[in-house]
This record gives structure tokens, sequence and C-alpha cells, in this order.
């Protein structure tokens, strides 16, 4: 659990002229991830008013990577990741175009709709094993590390931004002309794909012959079990993914409202809702600037705990300044805890497995954000919505624990035989 790699250039990806541009297309991108989110949301819920649209909005953005994630992983490994990547792109970019010209007809229906979020969805997970497999032509191993948590810290920085921005697109431009602008978002990455000399394969010189089939996903989970760190990392990413998914942010209102903060639009409530993303945001920078983050399992055993007690306060405190500081903490905590683990699982992947093994990670890590959903609504009737948020991190909290036991009783064995 205390084997760690050498420690990195402080900022080296930054440093690089190929992956500096990369990562901040890749906030970029996923800004525009989420300013489509910010209004395609509300134009919904102000034509159908639908609660069963609003189930299938979630539903719909992450069953793709948990039925896909693997399969995409094979194309990452078989083919250019920077025409997957292209293809991701565009198709974000044809999903914001169709929104925009339903708008601007009025002939956006129930059924288009809800085909559109499919094909979102679907864009993500596509994006997603390609765009980390380009890391490791980006960075040399003992900078991957700092590769992926970089990459994090953009795409928090995207997620962050993504309603601000898209807010302001809707206040200057309209609900339909801010779609369309959101378009120009995506083409950064886009291009810039034209331009990078990297495959995703270029320093490995790996290229998958064989077939893809949608059988390489209990494949590749049986090859992994081999390795109890890859199963303990994925196995934690699953765990943060059904236990707190997004259910800080789901539970805000609620949080804010007894802390006397809820009134609509005032600055209390806006700082509850943003505190947990500038953590992951400032977190990742000054985990990169001071190195103090060391790519082992107790690292990212130490962050999830954390992470969980964060929660924990954050929807029991009565102290406005606590629930605050809670919630900045617990964006760091989640940052690191999910950036350590992806990097030991694409460290420690077999290079011949690497896209489905991250396609894998994906999988659990995103696709089983679905079933936070489900276990928020089901123990909220009986607890309330913060009841079922203090569950979730005493869940996380027993659950990593288990995790690292197990880890480490595997490790204790191997030493003995």
């Amino acid at each position: 659990m205390t084997a760690a790699l050498p420690a990195p250039r402080r900022f080296g990806p930054l440093r690089d002229k190929h992956s500096r541009p990369y990562l901040i297309t890749a906030g970029l991108s996923m800004m525009g991830d989420n300013i489509e989110h910010v209004i395609t949301y509300w134009v919904l819920w102000q034509v159908f008013a639908s609660p069963w649209l609003v189930g299938f909005q979630l539903i719909s953005h992450w069953l793709p990577f948990l039925l896909f994630s693997v399969v995409f992983g094979g194309l990452a490994e078989k083919y250019d990741c920077r025409r997957l990547i292209q293809i991701a792109q565009l198709l974000f970019a044809f999903v914001s175009l169709s929104w925009g010209l339903l708008f601007l007809t009025g002939t956006l229906e129930m059924w288009s709709a809800c085909v559109l979020l499919v094909l979102h969805g679907c864009a993500g997970a596509l994006w997603g094993p390609a765009e980390q497999l380009m890391l490791h032509d980006f960075a040399t191993p003992e900078e991957l590390p700092s590769a992926v948590r970089l990459n994090a810290t953009f795409k928090s920085l995207g997620v962050l931004a993504g309603p601000v921005v898209g807010s302001a697109l809707m206040l200057l431009l309209g609900t339909t002309w801010g779609i369309f602008a959101n378009i120009l978002f995506y083409l950064p990455m886009t291009l810039l794909m034209l331009r990078t000399p990297f495959t995703g394969h270029t320093r490995s010189g790996y290229v998958r012959r064989e077939r893809i089939s949608i059988l390489d996903t209990p494949r590749v989970l049986g090859t992994v079990r081999r390795d109890p760190v890859l199963v303990g990392m994925i196995a934690l990413a699953g765990l943060i993914a059904v236990c707190m998914g997004t259910s800080l942010q789901v539970v805000m209102p609620s949080v804010a409202d007894g802390l006397g903060a809820g009134d609509e639009g005032g600055l209390g409530y806006g700082a509850l809702l943003f505190a947990n993303g500038v953590g992951g945001v400032v977190g990742g920078i000054l985990i990169e600037a001071t190195g103090v983050l060391r790519v082992e399992v107790r690292s990212a055993v130490l962050a999830a705990i954390v992470y969980g007690l964060t929660s924990i306060i954050a929807v029991t405190s009565g102290s406005y300044a606590l629930v605050l500081t809670a919630l900045v903490i617990g964006g760091v905590a989640n940052l690191a805890a999910t950036a350590v683990g992806q990097a030991l699982v694409q460290i420690r992947a077999p290079e011949e497995q690497r896209g489905r093994v991250v396609g894998a990670y994906s999988m659990i890590g995103s696709g089983m954000r679905t079933g936070n959903g489900i276990t928020l609504g089901a123990i909220g009737t009986v607890l309330g919505v913060g009841g079922a948020v203090a569950v979730g991190g005493v869940g996380l909290i027993a659950g990593t624990a288990l995790i690292a036991a197990l880890i480490a009783l595997h490790a204790r064995r191997g030493r003995a035989a």
C-alpha cells in the first residue's frame, strides 16, 4: 500500500507544448457539456414540466458509461484516439446544433428530447477512454499521475464554470442562440486533434488487432481480478459513485434552507452550491503545487474517508461556516481520491488491455452514478434527503475501510507466500 512513484516535476504537463493545449481544450469541452445541461434542462422543464423526464436526464447521461465504456475502451486500443475524440466532439456539437434547430422551429417533442439526451451521454462515454489514453503519450510514466490530476482539475473547472457561462449565454443570447453558441466550446479540441502528433499509441507502440466485442466487459473484469489494487481502485470509484454521486448538489437547497440561507438567488445559497466544485479546482492546483499527494493506495483511501466525513458534516451541521468549509475540503478529497485511483488504474493496467481497463473504471466510476439516484430516493423517503446523504457518507467510509483491509490482507498473503 505504500509503494509510490518518484516525485514528478510540479505542473510538468503544463510545461509541455503538446499537453498544455490538450488539458485546456479538455476543460473547454467539459464546460460545453455542462453549458448544454444548463440550457436544455431549463427548456425541457419549461416545455414539459415532467418529473419523469428529469429522471431520464440523469439516467441517459450515465447509463451509456455503464453499458459501453469497456467497448469504447477497446475502440481506443484499436484505433487512432485522435479520431475517436473528434467523433465524440462532433457528436456533442451535433446534439447542440439539433437542440438549437428544435428550439428555433418550435418542433421539440418528448421523443426527440430523449434521443438527443441519449446521444449526448454516448458522446461522453466515447470521449472518456480515448481521452485518457492520450495522456500516456503526452506524459512520461513518472508524470502520468500529474497529467491525470491536472486533467481532472481542468475538467472540474469546466464543470464549475459551465453553469455560470450557460446562465450568461441564456441571459445575453437566449436559449436558442445560446445553445448554438455552445458548439464553439467543442471546436478547440476537435481542431487540436488535427495538429497533435500523438495517437494514444505512440509511446507504447501497441495497437489492438482483435475484434471488438460486447463480451470484452466480462473478460476484462475477469482479468483485472488478479490484481487486488486494480480491483480495489475500480471498486472505490464505484463506491464513491453509488454512495455520493451527485447527491450533494441535489441536497443543497435543503441544506441551505436549514441554515437560513435558502433565499432564491441569495449569495449564501450560491456559495454553498459552488463550494464543492471550488474545492475540486483549488485542491487540484494546491496538490499539484505542493506535491503532498503520493500515488498510492493509502492516499486514495484516506481521501475517500475524508470525503465521506465532510459529506456527513455538510448535511448534519447547523453552522454555515462549518458546512461551507466541509464542502470545500470535500471537493479537494473527492478530486484526490478519484485522481489517485485513476492514475493507479492506468499505471497498473496491462498495456494490451489498457483502454478496456480504463473503460471498466469509467463504467463503474461514472455508470454507477445511476444507482446514486435510486439510493438517494429510497433512503430519502424514510430519513429525508439530508439523512440519505449522511447514510451514503457512512457507507463510503465503511466500504473504503473494507477495500483497504482486503488489499492489505492480499498483500500480506503475497509476502508470506
